[in-house]
Order: C-alpha cells, then sequence, then structure tokens
C-alpha cells in the first residue's frame, strides 16, 4: 500500500513538471516581439498528456476527484472503529484501521488477549488522528472503558445480574474489574454479614449488581450484598407464607445482645427476647446461648407486614409451676437463690422459674424495722421455710425466722427485767437507738436515758450504728415484741451527789462549748455541763465570753429533778463590788460608834461646861454630826 501512494506521488510529480515545462515554453514565446519560424511539429496537440490521454472537463474531474476522496476512510477523534492486526512486535501491535497511516498500540493493552496473531480484528479508540509528529494515535484500553460504560449503563437500569473479577484491596472496600473497567465494592456491600477481611475475596470471580453510577465521572460502585438480599427476601417470603404460631423451627443463634439473641430461620431473622429464654431469671442472654448454636425455637408472634418473628425457647419445656416436685410443699424446708431485692423483701429461686418471697416480717423475730437491702444480697443462697404456697396463682410465702422457735416465748428467763446485757447497735433514730440483743430480740434506748449528764440533739452524737452498748432491762412488752433498754441507769444518778458540790453560790472554772442567740453551754468539772444566759456573760470590762473561752462561773440556780444548772459569770464580780461597798460602810459605822463613845466619856468627867469645854463639845458635835452623815450615805 506504501508503494502505490509512493508510485502515485511520483506520477503527479512527473505531469507537474512536464506542465510546468510547457508553460515556461509557451510564457517565452508570447514574450517575443517577432514570430518565430514554424517548427517541424506545429500540428502537436496539447491536450494530451505524455500518456496520450486527453485532459477531462470540469464535470469528469468532479466526478473523478470524488471518487478519489471516497477511497480515503473518514475519522474523528474519540471514534470507535474496528482495526485489523497487520503487525506484531516485542513493544507494539500494528493496526489497519483504513486511514492513509496504520497505528501502533501498546501490547500491554492486549494483555487478555494472550493468543493474539496477524489478521485478527479488534476495536479500537481513536484518540488522535495525527498527533505532533503526524502519527495516528489509537487506544483498545479506552475503547474497552468506553464499550463497558455502556454495557454498566445498560445493566444498571436493567438489574441484570452481572460477573466481575476483584482485583485489589482499597480503603474501605474493594476494586472489581467489570467488562474491562475497574468499579468500587464498598465493604458494606461485600456480605449481609459483616466482613473484617478484605483479602480473602481478592482474585476472585463473584456476582454483582449495579447499585450506583456517576455519569459525570464514569464511577460506578457494584454490590454482591444486594445479591444475598434478594435471595433471602425471596426464602423470607416463602417462610412467611408458611409460618404459623406455636410452630417449631430450627435456628441459630446470630447475634446476642443485653435484651436477647437473634435468631436465623433460614432466611428469615426472628427475635428471641430474653425473658423467653428461660423460666428461671437470667441476668444476659449469654448464660444460656452461645454465637452460632443451633437450636429449636417456637414461633410465639409474628408480623406480615413488619416481617417481625417472635421466638421462644423456654415455652418448649412445661411451666415448672404445673410440674412441681413433691418436696416443695408448706411446712417444708427449702434453699433458695437472692435473685430480686426490693424494700418489702427479696425474692428466692427454689428451682429455674419458681421462686418465693420473703417478706421483711418474716426475716427476724424482733419488732425492730429490717431493710432487706442490707440482710440480702444478690446471688446468696439461703434456707427458708414454705408458709404458704399457692399454684393456682404460682405464687409462695417463705419465713427464715420461723426456722428457729419464737425467743419471745421465754423472755423473761433470759432477758429479765433489772439485766444487764451487752448488745448491738442496728439503727439509730433522732429519739433513740434500737439494739440487738440476741437474733430476734432487741429494744430500744431512748435519747434520755444514754446519759445523766449530757443532753443530745441526736443519738448519733453517743454513739454508732455497729457498735456494741451496754444495758439495762428496764421493761418487757411481750405482746409488742419490745424491750424498754437503758444504758445510763448502768450506773447511779451524779446528781444526788453533785448537788452539794455546785450548791447555789458556789464558784467553778468552766469552758464555753457553744453559744447561740440565748446563750451558752458550759462545760463544767464532773462531765456537767451549765447553761449561762447572755445576760451574765458580760465580763467587768463590758465585753462578753465567747465560745473556746475559759472563766469562772457561779451557781445560781441548781435543779436536780430537771437536770439542769444555771450559772453567771456576771454574778461573781457584781459580787465583789457590793461586797467592797459594804466593807466601806461596816468601817463608817465602826468610826462612828468609836466617836460616840469618846463623847459619852467625857460627858460624865466634866460636871459643869466651861467657854473652854463647849468648844469642845461642838468639835465633838461636829465630827459626830459628820460621821451621822458618812454613815447614811452607804446605807442610802
Amino acid at each position: 500500500m506504501f508503494e502505490n501512494l509512493i508510485k502515485k506521488h511520483l506520477n503527479a510529480d512527473v505531469q507537474e513538471s512536464a506542465s510546468s515545462e510547457t508553460s515556461d515554453a509557451a510564457t517565452a514565446t508570447t514574450k517575443e516581439p517577432v514570430q518565430a519560424p514554424p517548427a517541424a511539429h506545429d500540428d502537436f496537440d496539447w491536450s494530451l498528456d505524455k500518456r496520450n490521454v486527453t485532459t477531462y472537463n470540469k464535470e469528469e474531474k468532479e466526478k473523478y476527484d470524488k471518487v478519489y476522496e471516497n477511497t480515503f476512510v473518514q475519522l474523528n477523534d474519540g471514534e470507535l472503529m474496528k482495526g485489523t492486526v497487520v503487525g506484531l512486535t516485542k513493544t507494539d501491535v500494528v493496526l489497519n484501521i483504513g486511514f492513509k497511516s496504520d497505528g501502533l498500540i501498546s501490547l500491554n493493552e492486549f494483555r487478555d488477549l494472550p493468543n493474539l496473531k496477524v489478521g485478527d480484528e479488534v476495536e479500537v479508540m481513536i484518540v488522535e488522528k495525527e498527533d505532533r509528529d503526524g502519527h495516528l494515535n489509537l487506544s483498545r484500553r479506552q475503547a474497552r472503558i468506553t464499550r463497558a460504560w455502556e454495557k454498566i449503563v445498560e445493566v444498571h437500569k436493567t438489574g441484570e445480574v452481572i460477573t466481575g473479577v476483584v482485583t485489589s484491596k482499597t480503603k474501605g472496600g474493594l476494586i472489581v474489574d467489570v467488562f474491562g473497567m475497574e468499579t468500587f465494592l464498598p465493604g458494606s456491600q461485600i456480605d449481609v454479614k459483616p466482613v473484617t477481611d478484605y483479602d480473602q475475596f481478592v482474585g476472585k470471580t463473584m456476582e454483582f449488581k449495579v447499585v450506583k453510577i456517576n455519569e459525570t465521572i464514569k464511577n460506578a460502585v457494584v454490590s454482591h450484598k444486594a445479591l444475598i438480599e434478594s435471595d433471602i427476601e425471596a426464602q423470607r417470603a416463602e417462610i412467611m407464607s408458611k409460618l404459623e404460631k406455636g410452630q417449631v423451627l430450627e435456628g441459630t443463634v446470630k447475634n446476642i445482645t443485653d435484651f436477647g439473641a437473634f435468631m436465623d430461620l433460614g432466611g428469615l431473622d426472628g427475635l428471641l427476647y430474653i425473658t423467653d429464654i428461660s423460666w428461671g431469671r437470667i441476668s444476659h442472654p449469654s448464660e444460656v446461648l452461645k454465637m452460632d448454636q443451633k437450636i429449636n425455637v417456637v414461633v410465639l408472634d409474628f408480623d406480615d407486614e413488619k416481617k417481625r418473628i417472635s421466638l421462644g425457647l423456654k415455652q418448649l419445656t412445661p411451666h415448672p409451676w404445673d410440674v412441681l416436685p413433691e418436696a416443695i410443699a408448706e411446712g417444708n424446708i427449702v434453699k433458695g437463690k437472692v435473685v430480686n431485692i426490693e424494700d418489702y423483701g427479696a425474692f428466692l429461686e427454689i428451682m429455674p422459674g419458681v421462686e418465693g418471697l420473703v417478706h421483711v416480717s418474716e426475716i427476724t423475730w424482733a419488732n425492730t424495722p429490717i431493710n432487706a437491702k442490707e440482710f440480702f444480697k444478690l446471688g446468696d443462697e439461703h434456707e427458708a421455710k414454705i408458709v404458704t404456697l399457692d399454684k393456682a396463682s404460682r405464687k409462695m410465702s417463705l419465713s427464715i425466722k420461723q426456722l428457729s422457735p419464737d425467743p419471745w416465748n421465754d423472755i423473761e428467763v433470759k432477758f429479765a427485767e433489772g439485766s444487764r446485757h451487752t448488745g448491738l447497735v442496728k439503727n439509730i433514730t433522732n429519739y433513740g437507738v434500737f439494739v440487738e440483743l440476741a437474733p430476734g430480740i432487741g429494744g430500744m434506748i431512748h435519747i434520755s436515758d444514754l446519759s445523766w449528764l449530757k443532753r443530745f440533739n441526736h443519738p448519733g452524737e453517743y454513739t454508732k450504728v455497729g457498735a456494741h452498748i451496754d444495758v439495762v432491762i428496764m421493761g418487757i412488752d411481750k405482746d409488742n415484741r419490745k424491750l424498754q433498754l437503758g444504758h445510763k441507769q448502768l450506773e447511779e444518778d451524779p446528781w444526788n451527789t453533785l448537788q452539794d458540790t455546785f450548791a447555789i453560790g458556789t464558784i467553778h472554772e468552766g469552758t464555753v462549748l457553744r453559744r447561740d442567740d440565748k446563750g451558752a453551754i458550759v462545760q463544767l468539772p464532773y462531765g456537767l455541763e451549765g447553761f449561762a444566759p447572755n445576760r451574765h456573760l458580760t465580763k467587768e470590762d463590758g465585753k462578753s465570753i465567747g465560745a473556746d473561752e475559759t472563766n469562772r462561773f457561779m451557781v445560781i440556780e441548781f435543779d436536780r429533778n430537771e437536770k439542769r444548772i444555771v450559772i453567771s459569770h456576771t454574778r461573781i464580780w457584781e459580787q465583789s463590788q457590793i461586797e467592797e461597798k459594804e466593807a466601806v460602810k461596816k468601817d463608817a459605822r465602826a468610826e462612828a460608834d468609836k466617836t460616840k463613845k469618846a463623847v459619852k466619856n467625857i460627858q460624865s468627867k466634866v460636871e459643869k461646861a466651861t467657854l473652854g469645854d463647849l468648844g469642845i463639845l461642838a468639835d465633838l458635835k461636829k465630827k459626830m454630826e459628820g460621821g451621822d452623815t458618812e454613815e447614811t450615805k452607804p446605807a442610802e
């Protein structure tokens, strides 16, 4: 073909050369001013060429030009064409597409055709008719991608199932070759179950559905999960059509959650709630079930619209209350595990699905309040006596205290009035302390019976729960199961012996413990406390005694019956001032008495008065009058 093209070009060059010479000769002839003499070939026909062919007229020329142009193929960039392999090299494939020149394509684009040979026909894309070097630029890869995209768009519309090869792993999924084009398979679309190992799928041929395309960037997303779901949907529809309540099916544990387990029923999922797993109480389904475990379950309920199925496992066995053993009867002693604790008592599981209630009143014989949450612990085992049993309502009441005889039957023997004991503080209230002397036996110490000397705002200031305390039995109320206890009665009343020590007017040193609007509580010797009103806390300098300050106080009131002592600091320095004034008055009286006696002695010695005596008497009279005046002032 190349030789034919070269010959055509050579013939054309010869014709152009001959034509040029003829033209030059004609031009030279016309320039001659004088005609040349006739030559030997004046009769030559210039309309004939060297091949002795007559020149074509205009219509013929246009006709043959058109025929000639049609011998060349009209090409456009981006066009798909069929080409024939005309040559093979170590690196390239030479293709003839009917253009004026052949094209070269890298042999790498034919890796899927290992048996390619000369004469084979393949489809290629014209990337560029003529590049900078004048070469024809072709691509088989671009042609395959274009054809693949057209097929992908078509199968996306029709929903047809396609086959692809997983070529590699990428972030978030896999790359799949479909029709020679790379598509993306997200990890969530590989299988209905979560997949963590993507490498296991590389190199595998799988079926897919095109679920999403992007025309702008020519990108496609495929899914294998959609095929599985469609198969499952078909199975689900078939199973749902045959489903009935009470039907027993075999299922596989697919997933375990806190509230139950999901079962695979062969393409259809059902939920086995935790309350339907066992007749007994369980805290988590994993206590009974394991992943991938196959078990028989019964259909409890199903919803065709929502496609929900409720399953049961315990319903395959009879209810434990319906098959109670003979050992579980009223009056018998049973052992149970604590499965639930409420304020009013605790539930013991005697056997799976059979529970009994131990009410707080059946825990101990004592009449003191008991907190069930402090007595029982979840999971602990206790023995109890069956008090009542109702199979119809499936209820059972138990008692722990009835395992031992009632200690109140002979309470007067062991806990007689006046006897002393050591007990455990079980509870403290605002008005007293509850003490347990023995299991089921206890009483209360009133707040006023804790101490002879101190007054408490709350019993917690004196003792704490869990502490041991000595008590004396002050009274027994057998009907109400109550003991009246005392603690201060263990010692004699110190107020009887301290009455003289803290007599009114006696002065003692004390420390202010606390103050309020009314006065201060003062710690006195022998553990006593006294009360000082605010007006009796004023010191001689006008200031008031503050908290934690130690000073001297005078007893101004002592009430043995009310166990009250009223004291005063102000009375001490006021009393000192009064005593000082009384001393001055006493001295003045003594001086006046002395002067009167002197006057009487002089009068008795002088029989008659003289003028000098009268003067002396006048002075004595003035002194006496002066003494009387001084004597009168203090009295006033």
